[in-house]
């Protein structure tokens, strides 16, 4: 299957946005303010697709844990997939479908929430209390779009048209 493509955002723009709140993440997940695990998980998934352009897998851009994965004492990384699975189908976020739209839930969803679709990027956590692990998929996803942002604008001095390709 092959699907679409964002010109200006790729596998290195996700790990700098996740570079980016890492810091803020680190911190609350250190000191356990945001949760009692000490442990997190992210999962960005490529801006714009779709389960009409690609396979889910396919579309999984970046990942990224925090903490002694052989410590976990759950799988957090499947407790994310999960989440970017739902607001990435739905276009969603998860908290969404779950409190005010369960009728887009189908067999096999998880009913954990902590994913955010921002504009067309999905983000979603795992490790954290659920509404800590949304706010940092969506300080990810907000440092994602600002580097869209920001390409374009650099696209823009070059002239009115993507460079490329």
């Amino acid at each position: 299957m092959t699907g679409f493509s964002s010109f200006l955002l790729d596998r290195d723009a996700a790990a700098r946005a996740v570079a980016m709140a890492l810091p803020m993440i680190s911190a609350a997940i250190d000191d356990k303010s945001a949760g009692e695990s000490g442990f997190f998980y992210l999962i960005v998934m490529k801006p714009g697709s779709s389960p009409a352009s690609s396979s889910f897998e396919d579309a999984i851009l970046y990942e990224h844990a925090v903490g002694d994965r052989s410590q976990w004492d759950a799988d957090y990384r499947s407790f994310a997939v999960a989440k970017a699975r739902v607001a990435w189908r739905t276009g969603m976020d998860s908290h969404i479908v779950q409190e005010q739209r369960p009728y887009l839930l189908q067999a096999g969803d998880t009913l954990l929430w902590g994913s955010v679709a921002l504009d067309g990027i999905v983000v979603a956590a795992s490790g954290a209390d659920p509404w800590y692990d949304e706010a940092f998929a969506g300080a990810v996803a907000l440092c994602l779009r600002a580097q869209a942002k920001a390409a374009a604008a650099r696209a823009r001095s070059q002239g009115p048209f993507l460079q490329g390709g």
